[in-house]
């Protein structure tokens, strides 16, 4: 079902071939357990008959996330957060493009078809999926998505240590600093393009991370705040037995206990991905088999969100 605005209509690409959606379009690859939620195809419809995923055109003032998510509801009835989404892959044909949004949620969802353009909807094992009579939009992208579908990004911030490394006076006033940095990580993306390679992410242009800022001392009670979307923040334990600082000792624990949840779920694995210039913490994130950016590297991105034209 295509969007009530004025992205509804037939488009040519710079190849020449025809295309649904005059300013693009965009579907979701909603996965949960190991399934992925596919759609039948009505007969009438385009490529009838063959299986993909819910989508349509978006509409002019629509991003592609907001259209997946928009054309899920409509065709399959069913309701996805945009805090489930994960990444965005985008193929590009000349002047008109298709980006698959990529999402997950913890159990599967009821799904009925809404309107006459699917035949049928199913939850499909995701090793089952290239077996299926697939669109051949889909079953052109499958082998770029099958490695990233149910994965998820997961960056552990090291709160103070990001703080600290801005000279805008943080030390005036360390929960007020570390609110403001709560308040840019809602929402980020990461391009696939700027994650180091030891994660072994398959390459989405853009990666949509579960975010955990660890707070210390003074912004400690943050945690105890309103939430944020997409990012959960843990203050630094209080208990006895800390080796170095206590935020340091937060964001180990942390990571282990990412390392341990992600290892049995079945859409996995996920990869963690710390933040911090502390050598000494680096390290121990390394011991753990996890990676770490500096600070500058969250700096770049947030800077850059705030730049016309940012994510």
């Amino acid at each position: 079902m295509g969007a009530t605005g004025t992205g509804d209509g037939w488009t040519q690409c710079a190849a020449g071939h025809r295309h649904w959606g005059r300013v693009g379009a965009a579907g979701l690859l909603l996965v949960a357990e190991g399934s992925a939620l596919l759609q039948l195809r009505a007969a009438w419809s385009h490529e009838g008959g063959t299986w993909g995923i819910p989508g349509g055109a978006r509409d002019v003032a629509e991003d592609a996330v907001a259209a997946a998510l928009r054309e899920t509801a409509e065709e399959a009835g069913v309701e996805v957060p945009p805090g489930a989404v994960t990444g965005e892959l985008s193929i590009d044909h000349g002047g008109w493009s298709y980006t698959t949004v990529l999402a997950r949620v913890a159990r599967r969802l009821p799904a009925t078809p809404v309107d006459g353009e699917s035949a049928a909807l199913e939850w499909v094992p995701l090793d089952e999926v290239a077996d299926r009579p697939l669109h051949p939009g889909l079953a052109d992208a499958w082998p770029l998505l099958r490695p990233a579908a149910g994965r998820r990004l997961r960056l552990v911030v090291d709160g103070a240590n990001v703080v600290g490394s801005r000279p805008d006076g943080w030390w005036r006033d360390r929960r007020a600093a570390a609110a403001r940095l709560r308040e840019e990580l809602a929402g980020l993306r990461v391009p696939g393009a700027a994650l180091p390679p030891e994660l072994g992410l398959p390459a989405l242009q853009v990666w949509a991370p579960e975010t955990v800022l660890v707070v210390e001392g003074a912004a400690a009670g943050l945690a105890a705040g309103p939430a944020v979307a997409g990012v959960r923040v843990v203050a630094a334990s209080r208990t006895p037995g800390h080796r170095r600082g206590a935020g340091d000792d937060e964001v180990v624990h942390v990571v282990a206990a990412g390392r341990a949840a992600a290892t049995d779920g079945p859409d996995g694995p996920d990869a963690q991905l710390v933040v911090t210039s502390d050598r000494e913490l680096r390290r121990r994130c390394a011991d753990q088999g996890v990676p770490a950016v500096g600070t500058s590297w969250l700096r770049r991105l947030l800077e850059e969100r705030r730049t016309p034209g940012g994510r």
